[in-house]
């Protein structure tokens, strides 16, 4: 019999020890949503404010934008937004200074918030600019016919 008392003891103590679980980090996901008027907006921060873990939520009726803080997954609170049935992506833009290239054609967007571009994936050139080469050459102190004018 000692050696089943034994192994019933070590399997309550195996049986004791809780998994720990991992904390999710405390996040701040960014949403453009469209919304029209104070019905749209109150039923978005209805919504937002019920994932679970969320612990604020603002909401910039100018800017379009909902802002969820807390312990949040942000694919879930993104869910969470298509339910309304409203046009929603993530918080496309970020501030100008912080992109390479801020001037390269799909950085630049009219709708952008104020010293804000839209976020260019690394892959961008800087050759993918606004500005054509041949603009750029037709003044040039190499080329003998760039300017007859002078």
């Amino acid at each position: 019999m000692g050696v089943q008392e034994t192994i019933e003891y070590f399997s309550d103590i195996l049986s004791s020890v809780k998994k720990k679980k991992k904390h999710k980090q405390m996040r701040t996901v960014a949403l453009k949503i469209k919304m029209d008027c104070e019905g749209c907006q109150r039923k978005v921060k209805n919504v937002l404010s019920g994932v679970k873990g969320a612990k604020s939520v603002d909401i910039d009726m100018k800017l379009q934008k909902a802002t969820v803080t807390g312990y949040v997954d942000p694919k879930k609170v993104l869910e969470a937004a298509k339910s309304t049935k409203k046009k929603v992506e993530l918080w496309p833009y970020v501030p100008y200074t912080m992109v390479a290239n801020p001037y390269v054609s799909q950085a630049y967007d009219k709708k952008a918030p104020p010293n804000m571009v839209r976020a260019l994936p690394i892959t961008a050139n800087i050759t993918e600019t606004t500005m054509d080469d041949h603009y750029i050459t037709m003044f040039s102190d190499e080329n003998p016919n760039g300017c007859y004018i002078m």
